[in-house]
């Protein structure tokens, strides 16, 4: 059975890469861990207002966290090891790695990432768009 895109209407020129982007979002969106949030942070006199994803690692120190952007993906990679020098009696606490995946937007910019009180919060900014209207001259066709 093929699957009907949204996309593909006669009226929507160019949109493949958006619906390849929705495919992306699709398949990352399963796995539920790291718990995280993405919030609108508001304008203030010394930045601009701006994105926040807040991702809850904690048990994770900085040197086992990684946050990339490949090919308009923001990729949080998260590797914790195996303390052998333990020995548990009971092991409620698993260490775990991950990887989460946020498709960006064209112009999306990563601010900065930091790591406090076991949240790991990163600031993207997104710009304003320019609004311009271009005039199209109508030729005379022979």
């Amino acid at each position: 059975m093929s699957r009907v895109s949204a996309f593909s209407s006669p009226l929507l020129l160019g949109f493949d890469e958006i619906e390849r982007a929705l495919d992306r979002v699709a398949k990352a969106s399963g796995d539920g861990y790291p718990p995280y949030n993405i919030e609108r942070v508001a304008k203030t006199d010394a930045r601009d207002e701006c994105l926040r994803i807040t991702l809850a690692v904690a048990g994770f120190p900085r040197e086992a966290l990684e946050v990339t952007v490949e090919e308009n993906q923001l990729v949080i990679r998260g590797r914790q090891t195996d303390d052998r020098e333990r020995v548990y009696l009971h092991r409620g606490i698993a260490a775990r790695q991950f990887q989460k995946t946020f498709v960006l937007a064209d112009g999306i910019e990563i601010i900065s990432a930091e790591l406090k009180d076991g949240l790991l919060a990163i600031d993207l900014a997104r710009p304003t768009p320019e609004r311009i209207v271009r005039r199209i001259e109508i030729g005379v066709r022979d």
